[in-house]
């Protein structure tokens, strides 16, 4: 997520200068096999700017689809800070007559905690219709690359015994397993008597949330954009762009103040400009690839680690998620 007031132009050209080098160069290409061969295939600019309002609504139809599962997944993972607080509030404030120790709270809210970083990990996993580019090309956000390159283990470590960490190596679903745990720890509270029946149900409730909270994320992560839409989408906008330059000419060979060769950056710029939008719908369908304009649930999950570790008032508290070159992960 960028967190600076605007993006720098220089920031935008450099991500989106390939698209802006083939509109140039398709441009220029066009004009001087015109020049050249002198041959009219100009087009009238009117039908091709009817194509142009259609690709410009159906974009933007893309693209408000694209920022709906952006700000749901955010939503989400906002329940997850809330959810978490309520959860360690719960066993905190389990009381002392049950003699639950502070031990055994402790225990069980770092458990937590690893199954908020699990979750993160196993949302950064790849997929085949994401971009998944190399996590070693995040040069702007060094500290984040070097935590997808560990992995999850190295951080969970802290917060889990070895034994449980081996017995969750044989299992694909990290975050399942941990919450299993969890309604597993819960329930040998009550069994031992520490916790009333009626304490079991309602944490047993608190963590239904939490599965709640993990399937909803799942389901963004596990279910891409409709690919029918995204590539419609890209394909016409491939159809209209391959016509600008033809309809741009017809204009300028028609004026007597402006040159034929003027449509070689006008259309270029035109060109760019679609793309460009394209592209920004296309990396906000997935929120979760480990893409610098992801939600940022590095700094979510460090979030909730610092909260809740205040609240058991720990004494060994991370800072926060640092930015890096007004990207937050």
């Amino acid at each position: 997520m960028y967190v600076k007031r605007h993006y720098h132009i220089y920031s935008t050209i450099r991500w989106s200068r390939k698209l802006l080098v083939n509109g140039f160069l398709y441009s220029a290409a066009v004009i001087l096999i015109y020049e050249i061969t002198k041959i009219p295939f100009y087009l009238p600019w009117q039908p091709i700017s009817v194509i142009g309002i259609a690709v410009a609504f159906y974009l933007g139809f893309k693209n408000n689809s694209s920022y709906d599962r952006t700000w749901e997944a955010r939503k989400i993972w906002g329940a997850i800070i809330n959810d978490s607080r309520s959860f360690a509030t719960g066993i905190i404030s389990l009381p002392v007559s049950e003699e639950v120790s502070d031990k055994k709270k402790k225990e069980i809210i770092y458990r937590h905690l690893a199954w908020v970083i699990a979750l993160k990990h196993a949302m950064r996993a790849g997929k085949s219709w994401e971009h998944n580019g190399a996590v070693d090309k995040l040069i702007f956000t060094p500290h984040f690359m070097e935590e997808a390159i560990q992995g999850v283990f190295p951080e969970i470590k802290r917060y889990l015994s070895k034994e449980e960490i081996e017995e969750l190596k044989k299992h694909s679903n990290l975050p399942s397993q941990i919450l299993l745990n969890q309604t597993k720890a819960v329930k040998e509270l009550e069994d031992s008597g520490q916790i009333s029946e009626f304490k079991h149900i309602w944490l047993h409730e608190l963590i239904t949330r939490l599965y709640t909270d993990q399937g909803m994320t799942e389901r963004i992560k596990n279910f891409p954009f409709p690919r029918q839409y995204a590539s419609t989408g890209l394909f016409i906008n491939y159809i209209f762009c391959a016509l600008i330059p033809f309809g741009l000419l017809d204009i300028f060979i028609q004026s007597d103040s402006l040159h034929h060769w003027m449509t070689i950056p006008f259309s270029g710029i035109i060109i760019w400009i679609f793309f460009l939008v394209d592209r920004i719908g296309d990396y906000s369908e997935n929120p979760f690839e480990s893409a610098y304009n992801d939600v940022p649930i590095s700094s979510i999950t460090r979030a909730i680690e610092i909260d809740l570790l205040e609240m058991i008032r720990d004494k060994d508290i991370p800072d926060p998620y640092p930015v890096e070159n007004g990207f937050l992960m």
